[in-house]
């Protein structure tokens, strides 16, 4: 020892018999100590020469045991104490690597073991439990500073002396024997520190030591079992000794094989000689067949890598090594550990937990700290399931918080597992932690749902709703089971993987079964769709065809002597009020529509059109004068038919240039794209398809080959998991591997198989199916060799395809001469796009963009299918000029007062610019403070707008609109790319107008040949099943409005693939509009609805308009009281009404929470169901857990949750 540390040790005092001395300058000795362990070096070489020296058995004890009436001394030794027993990882940061810091680690562990023993006296817990007890008692305005840091210093003293590792080689000792931690333990019981640990943990004035009592608690639990807990001190139950009885059955089966084993290889002659045998059909290292040297019974265990020297494994492909083995402690020390369990449930959990938790999420805690709120909540639900299951005494940690706040840490450490290599076992323990949380969670749930208090079973019900309801929750098992690895994850977490998806599917089939339709939520990543032809059908313009249409409308409209019916001509609305469009810009699109009537040889339509057109706009006899007659109107609608009109761009344009994107372009495109959340139906044997992988059964297998030493119910498991998959999912080829079949023969040929009758059974199953397929493919065996996917397996099973087969036609010779030609002909040439330059040029028209890209590729004619992008279109302009913010400053200054601002100066400004760009630049000009001061403002029905076209001719209009149509057409499409651009600045102004638009007039025609071109397109674009689906919805919603006397907003819920897509499509959304339907008003509505101020009748002639060919009887009889205004719908207080709450007194709320019924009523058979929200509003000051109210069943108005569950398989 150092000679300045052996002279401060020696100045402390001495020990004489049992009775310790002190020093007069004892104090400043001790504080010596103290500032010599502060400035040793790495290799804590203070701390080894005072544990070398025992100071703490031989001094530091006995000075606070016989002189702890010194506060001063007492203080000092206290801080010493906590400085010398500090765990030895955190004085090496990590256990060494180095040899030499290696050793200084162990000796450095070795002297807190030697600690550990000194502590475990009942004479030095007395005193600190009087000494803490005193400080307790002070009143909190009476404490002062140092009494806070004396209470702070006992309880991490306690901890670090807890913390202490135990020696297995020096403790040899056998279960119920008292270990040293056992010794420890009871002197805590025998001086009451125990208690004094409950009162800290229960008590509202000490609640900021309740990280620290928490540790202490993890810490004296280290070696025990909630259910070695449980049984202590009651007799053995009959379920306990029955599992006795069989495991030593199974060991005696397996003793009595091994040695009829053993007797069948000794022969009944002794042979002196060896022997030697011909083995044939077993070659040898040549091509002779091999010569065996040895006796022939034990020619059975063979094998050529006898001999060879085993292979070393490297350390980063080496198996994860498991924890040590638990101990039994002695007797009393369990009971009084049991007697713990039980107050601390009753009296202390509830709080302390809700403590941990509020420290762990304002994050005042230390890091890894989440593990200790882990451990316990794990230890104590567990001994609370075993020990008269009581909800109430662990209800803050049953919550759909609880599964959140352990999800969220299993994801956490998985991703630090892979970020933090050097650390992923010690990643690897934490994440074992938090799953064995969750796996108590569910076992929780499940005990709450075997309940006989209705309360607990309707709680239990709410929480199973929420959890499957999430897809988080529901695939949190398929991500680990697929990113299991061996060599981070010991098999205990496997097992406790396996135990807990086996739980949680048999928890979701029950919750499931007997339930029509269960609405879970779907996430999925929003991926731009490549779309094929336009939807508008290609319409013949040729003279020809022209001339035959003309034809057949000027002998209808002769026919009717040009009076259309009276409900068409006052249905017949020329423009969309709820359009953002102004009127005057509308003007040419109603003449586009009397177009389209006219090509759909529509003519009474048409007419009706041009007539409403005409007196909405009058100026300039556009439309025809107001005095016109029969002849000059059918003069003019020819006229129309013929005239080339600049149409809109159609929305299908972007999606064709993506499709023809390069494929790895579009692979980087597509992880850019949100994330989409849904609603759909769940399906249980859908979701266990998800299982059918490979990387998901092979972690099942890799447990299966210790079956040996698995427990009954992990076999089971396992056995249940593959049995899904094989024989509910006919997926048996699945497990046809080699691998599989060795395992299996295994089994097959354990002597004690009799004792595993499910692994047997499954076992013979799948190779009697192999033997009888093998019989049919002879490529059976080969496939052995491989992990097969579902693809595969359908071959295997169902038979191959054709060889040689390819999706896509292959590319010949003279093809590809004839496109090496024409690219070398036009490479040099000033085309923008060359591939679209020679798509029209090859003799093969069938060849798409990405065809020809890709083959020019493979060709070596270019280097990347980059070189050949198809240029995107735009201004290019991003700087803005003075000049040109001069120029905005002007016409914003000119137009700011207009029905349409915005729309006027992006047709004055001389630079084109997008209509996000306008809007950036003027709110950083400080012109507008908002992006709402934009938006169009809308014009009463009745106004008359001004034109500037006033004195024009009808044929000067068409002439104009016929030479303007190129130009205006690319206007068009580039308006319509600004507008595409803009509408994600734009998309908080459309929801706080959408109540606007929502109210505006919608009429029984919805337009009339306009409604009908769309749901035309619509059914031509293969949307019919989508049209069939919102056509049932409109005729339930009508029947039930007729038979309920009263209405009511009905949501439009997509249940199946069509209608979720066709609820995406730009088109379908733009009909339900027309016809009347409310987008969601807010974030919290997920679903367009029917708004309550339609009538039955409405919403049945709606209905029939949706189906083809139906445009002219939907067109008539319409009149003036079928238009109704669309109105925002009114929630009247029946609706509205909260059920009434259920008594749960496990539940304690802290926060407003809104729960919605995801469940469908069983009763409704349509595809279109009402789903109400259901809000319940609780707090409570002292718990974060939420308050759920399940919904109440009410006939079309709530929705059904059943609370019947089957009972446990």
């Amino acid at each position: 020892m150092n000679c300045e540390l052996l002279a401060t040790c020696t100045a402390l005092g001495y020990l004489e018999g049992d009775i310790y001395h002190k020093e007069v300058d004892c104090l400043e000795s001790v504080k010596d100590l103290i500032r010599y362990l502060r400035h040793e070096d790495d290799t804590r070489d203070v701390r080894q020469q005072l544990g070398e020296g025992h100071i703490v058995e031989h001094d530091l004890l006995p000075l606070i045991t016989q002189h702890g009436q010194d506060k001063a001394l007492f203080d000092a030794c206290i801080r010493l104490m906590v400085n010398l027993t500090q765990p030895a990882m955190l004085c090496f940061g990590k256990v060494p690597d180095d040899p030499v810091f290696r050793h200084h680690f162990l000796q450095v562990t070795s002297h807190l073991q030697a600690y550990k023993e000194a502590f475990s006296s009942e004479k030095v817990f007395g005193i600190l439990s009087e000494t803490l007890y005193n400080l307790l008692q002070l009143e909190w305005e009476q404490r002062e500073e140092e009494d806070n840091l004396l209470i702070e210093r006992i309880l991490l003293l306690v901890r670090n002396v807890l913390h202490v590792p135990a020696d297995p080689l020096e403790e040899k000792k056998v279960d119920d024997d008292a270990s040293v931690h056992d010794r420890l333990l009871w002197a805590i019981h025998m001086s009451g520190f125990d208690d004094l640990v409950k009162f800290l943990a229960s008590a509202q004035s000490e609640q900021q030591w309740s990280m620290h009592v928490l540790e202490i608690i993890s810490l004296m639990f280290r070696d025990q079992t909630p259910d070695t807990l449980v049984s202590a001190g009651h007799a053995r139950s009959a379920e306990e000794k029955q599992r006795d009885t069989s495991e030593l059955e199974l060991l005696r089966q397996k003793e009595q094989a091994e040695k009829r084993s053993r007797t069948l290889q000794r022969g009944s002659r002794h042979s002196r000689f060896g022997g030697s045998f011909v083995v044939k059909g077993l070659k040898a290292i040549g091509d002779n067949d091999m010569i065996y040297h040895r006796n022939v019974t034990n020619f059975k265990n063979y094998t050529h890598d006898l001999g060879k020297a085993v292979r070393r494994v490297p350390r980063r492909n080496r198996q994860a090594q498991e924890n040590m083995d638990k101990r039994r402690s002695a007797f009393n020390v369990r009971l009084f550990l049991r007697e713990f369990c039980v107050d601390f449930l009753e009296n202390c959990y509830n709080r302390l937990m809700y403590l941990v938790k509020e420290s762990l999420i304002r994050e005042q805690s230390q890091q890894h700290d989440e593990t200790y709120y882990l451990w316990a909540l794990s230890f104590f639900m567990a001994f609370n399931r075993g020990n008269a299951f009581r909800a109430d005494l662990v209800s803050e940690t049953m919550s759909s918080r609880a599964f959140h706040f352990i999800e969220r840490n299993i994801t956490n450490y998985y991703e630090m597992m892979l970020t933090d290599r050097k650390e992923a076992t010690s990643w690897s323990r934490r994440m074992h932690l938090a799953l064995k949380a969750y796996q108590e969670l569910l076992l929780t749930v499940n005990e709450m749902d075997r309940s006989h208090d209705g309360s607990i079973r309707h709680s239990a019900n709410v929480i199973k709703s929420n959890i499957f309801y999430l897809m988080e929750y529901r695939e949190i098992f398929l991500t680990l089971l697929r990113k299991y690895d061996e060599t981070k994850q010991p098999q205990s977490y496997l097992q406790d993987l396996v135990e807990s998806t086996h739980l949680f599917l048999r928890m979701l089939e029950r919750f499931s079964k007997g339930r029509k339709n269960l609405i879970v939520q779907k996430k999925r990543a929003k991926r731009k769709k490549a779309k094929g032809a336009a939807s508008q059908p290609a319409v013949d313009r040729s003279p020809e065809a022209l001339a035959e249409t003309w034809k057949i409308v000027e002998e209808e409209l002769r026919g009717i002597h040009f009076k259309p019916s009276q409900s068409l001509t006052e249905g017949t609305v020329p423009f969309d009020a709820s359009s953002e469009t102004p009127l005057e810009e509308q003007r040419t699109e109603s003449m586009v529509r009397v177009q389209d009537a006219l090509l759909a040889r529509l003519g009474p339509e048409a007419l009706a059109l041009l007539r409403a057109a005409r007196e909405v706009w009058p100026e300039g006899d556009v439309f025809g004068s107001a005095d016109v007659d029969p002849e000059e109107e059918l003069e003019l609608l020819k006229q129309i038919l013929h005239a080339d009109l600049p149409r809109p761009a159609p929305p299908e344009t972007q999606a064709e240039e993506d499709e023809d994107e390069d494929a790895a372009l579009m692979e980087e495109e597509e992880e850019l794209q949100a994330v989409q959340v849904s609603e759909t139906e769940f399906k249980f044997l859908d979701f266990i398809k998800k299982f059918a992988n490979p990387g998901i059964i092979r972690p099942y297998l890799l447990l299966l080959r210790s079956y040996a030493k698995n427990t009954p119910h992990t076999n089971h498991c396992v056995v249940r998991m593959l049995h899904r998959v094989a024989v509910d999912l006919k997926m048996d080829a699945l497990l046809y591997q080699l691998s599989v079949f060795h395992l299996f023969n295994k089994i097959l040929s354990d002597a004690a198989a009799s004792a595993y009758k499910e692994l047997l059974t499954f076992a013979k199953y799948v190779l009697r199916r192999f033997f009888t397929l093998a019989a049919t493919n002879n490529k059976a065996y080969v496939e052995l060799l491989f992990w097969k996917n579902v693809g595969a397996v359908r071959e295997m099973t169902e038979g191959y395809g054709p060889d040689g087969a390819e999706k896509k036609p292959a590319w010949t010779e003279e093809e590809e001469q004839e496109l090496r030609t024409l690219y070398e002909e036009h490479r040099h040439s000033e085309v923008p796009d060359i591939v679209e330059t020679l798509l029209p040029l090859l003799s093969n028209s069938t060849r798409t963009r990405r065809q020809v890209v890709t083959q020019l590729v493979h060709m070596g004619l270019v280097d990347s299918a980059k070189q050949l992008k198809k240029p995107k279109k735009g201004t290019g302009i991003v700087l803005w000029t003075q000049e040109q913010e001069d120029e905005l400053q002007m016409l914003y200054a000119e137009y700011k007062d207009s029905d349409d601002a915005l729309g006027d100066i992006l047709k004055k400004l001389t630079a084109r610019r997008s209509r996000a760009r306008v809007v950036d630049k003027l709110l950083s000009l400080g012109l507008i403070s908002e992006r709402r001061e934009l938006n169009k403002k809308k014009k009463s029905r009745g106004a008359r707008p001004k034109s500037s076209g006033s004195g024009m001719t009808e044929e000067d209009f068409l002439a104009g609109l016929t030479q303007d149509s190129p130009g205006d057409g690319t206007n068009r499409e580039d308006e319509e790319h600004e507008s595409e651009e803009s509408e994600g600045d734009e998309e908080m102004e459309e929801r706080r107008d959408g109540d606007r638009r929502n109210r505006s007039f919608v009429s029984k025609g919805h337009g009339g040949a306009d409604v009908v071109a769309m749901v035309t397109a619509l059914h031509q674009g293969g949307m019919s099943l989508a049209l069939a689906w919102l056509q049932r919805c409109l005729e339930k919603t009508a029947r039930d409005r007729i038979a309920d006397g009263f209405s009511q907003p009905a949501p439009l819920v997509p249940l199946n693939e069509e209608s979720d897509e066709a609820m995406e499509d730009s088109s379908f959304l733009r009909l339900l509009r027309k016809l009347g339907m409310r987008p969601p008003a807010n974030e919290q509505e997920a679903f367009w609805r029917i708004p309550e101020k339609i009538s039955a009748s409405q919403l049945q002639s709606a209905a029939a308009s949706l189906r083809p060919n139906q445009g002219e009887s939907r067109s008539e009889g319409v009149s003036e009281e079928d238009v109704v205004p669309a109105e925002e719908p009114q929630v009247s207080d029946e609706d509205a009404a909260i059920p009434e709450d259920v008594d749960s007194s496990f539940e304690r709320p802290l926060e407003k929470m809104a729960k919605r019924s995801r469940v469908m009523d069983e009763e409704d058979e349509d595809d279109c169901s009402a789903l109400v929200i259901n809000l319940e509003t609780h707090s409570d000051a002292d718990s974060d857990q939420e308050d759920i109210s399940a919904p109440v069943k009410r006939r079309r108005k709530m929705v059904l949750i059943d609370e019947e569950d089957d009972d446990d398989d």
